[in-house]
């Protein structure tokens, strides 16, 4: 039977947490990702702290600009929540 769908602020901030991450280990700042983007830097620090969320096309922009592999970001998020 499959669990119930719970989507809690925890699991919303293991994604911010996960894409701070990838920021960080690409060696980019807020305002340099967003001039990737093409978007004020206000956008990146917004979904970073939980001010807005980010939808699937944003994610897999931002992945892309962070030299990310969504895939993996995405199953690193899967083990963190499958895990609590």
């Amino acid at each position: 039977m499959p669990r119930p769908l719970n989507v809690s602020k925890d699991s919303y901030g293991l994604l911010r947490q996960i894409l701070v991450d990838a920021r960080l280990i690409a060696g980019l700042t807020q305002a340099e990702l967003a001039i990737s983007l093409s978007v004020p830097q206000s956008f990146v620090s917004k979904y970073e702290t939980g001010e807005r969320r980010i939808d699937v096309v944003e994610f897999l922009f931002i992945c892309r600009a962070l030299g990310a592999d969504p895939i993996a970001e995405l199953q690193k998020l899967n083990h963190q929540i499958c895990r609590d």
